[in-house]
């Protein structure tokens, strides 16, 4: 796994294995994408974390998928916590890569083993992956990530 290096909020930076179970439990990612005019677009998905890469079931009918097909760059940000002194997520940025047939009619493909099985189990309750050949995957394998753990400030402190 990646992990940048943060100058600021060294402290309240997420090590790798807090980062590592914090992305296996969470469900809902934000996906930001970019239009073909440079407009920005950001939509809520569901998400898979193998421990190495973001795994993005979508819609293949969706604008997200449109963009991330004409350019694969995105950033993702996971995030909980309503208090201040509950505040922690990540941000992976890169490339997405597209695995499997789309949309995914569920042929096959000893590449998506592993991610299927986490996704249906945290999301579905299932030990299989179910196909609705509507939706298909992307991997992002992030080139950056950057964390934060407002909890490991300690105490409370007022809203911002």
């Amino acid at each position: 796994m990646t992990v940048t290096q943060q100058r600021r909020g060294r402290k309240i930076m997420m090590t790798p294995g807090e980062l590592d179970e914090f992305l296996t439990t969470q469900r809902t990612c934000r996906v930001a994408t970019v239009s073909a005019d440079g407009a920005p677009h950001v939509s809520a998905l569901w998400f898979a974390w193998d421990g190495t890469s973001l795994w993005l079931y979508s819609v293949v009918r969706s604008r997200r998928w449109a963009q991330l097909r004409r350019d694969p760059r995105v950033a993702v940000v996971v995030d909980s916590g309503e208090e201040y002194d509950q505040l922690r997520g990540a941000e992976l940025s890169g490339r997405v890569e597209f695995v499997g047939e789309v949309p995914r009619t569920g042929e096959l493909c000893a590449e998506l083993d592993t991610a299927e099985t986490l996704f249906a189990r945290k999301n579905f309750g299932l030990d299989e992956m179910p196909h609705d050949g509507r939706h298909a995957w992307a991997r992002l394998t992030p080139d950056k990530i950057v964390s934060w753990d407002f909890r490991k400030l300690g105490g409370t402190r007022e809203k911002p």
